[in-house]
């Protein structure tokens, strides 16, 4: 039976992107400026061979697991979850439990993140931490295009890497783990929102947001780069 959503040509419509969330972690070593960054294995369904910064999709746990400590109540207003505080949370619990999985490197404080059985949430319970979302700045967001058959609605979030524990290794996710400096991503095979979300989470770590329209949406209309910023309502 052809699809309700099928036009007469036998197009469909894209599926629909998965929530999603990543985060950048900067560290400072005197005046150069590091950014950790991975590359995803050449068999990878979703941007083969290219260098990004960890994260990946919403699960169920994100949700029940407990922080250490709360999300900023701002952020919630700029991050198109409905102005819903629990589903920013969430999103940045994702970040961080991905992070750990991916890279070994877990932003955390001592903590109780509940019962919570899959594998990041049960090794941080082990281990007696949990997220320190107050660490956490918000960036902006992230809509893959349309002609991709596989799709993600991604906040991205960022913190300093002083307030993190761990040894780089992970679960093979990601390969060639490593602290990039900040002015050589351009020279790895990525895709230009990392380099975009890069210079707006440096200056939305140091204080100093250029984006003072509000926070960014990067995404692409009739194949070309469209960016939009939002304000949280007064």
């Amino acid at each position: 039976m052809t699809s309700a959503r099928a036009d007469c040509k036998g197009t469909h419509r894209p599926p629909r992107p998965r929530d999603a969330a990543s985060l950048i972690l900067l560290r400072q070593e005197g005046s150069l400026q590091r950014v950790l960054v991975g590359r995803r294995p050449p068999r990878a369904r979703f941007l083969p061979g290219r260098y990004v910064f960890p994260g990946g999709a919403l699960e169920p746990g994100d949700s029940r697991a407990r922080p250490a400590s709360e999300l900023a109540a701002d952020i919630a207003h700029m991050m198109a979850v409905g102005g819903r505080p629990s589903r920013a949370r969430s999103l940045a619990m994702a970040a961080v439990r991905e992070t750990f999985e991916e890279t070994g490197l877990l932003l955390a404080n001592a903590g109780d993140v509940g019962p919570e059985s899959s594998a990041g949430w049960s090794a941080m319970r082990a281990h007696g931490v949990a997220p320190a979302l107050e660490r956490l700045r918000y960036v902006g967001r992230a809509i893959t295009p349309v002609r991709s058959s596989i799709r993600f609605h991604a906040r991205f979030f960022v913190a300093d890497a002083r307030y993190i524990t761990g040894e780089i290794g992970g679960d093979s996710e990601l390969e060639d783990i490593h602290w990039c400096p900040v002015n050589e991503l351009e020279y790895l095979p990525t895709i230009d929102v990392q380099s975009f979300m890069l210079t707006h989470a440096i200056a939305a770590l140091n204080g100093t947001n250029v984006e003072s329209a509000g926070k960014p949406l990067f995404t692409q209309r009739a194949g070309q780069r469209y960016i939009r910023y939002y304000k949280p309502p007064l």
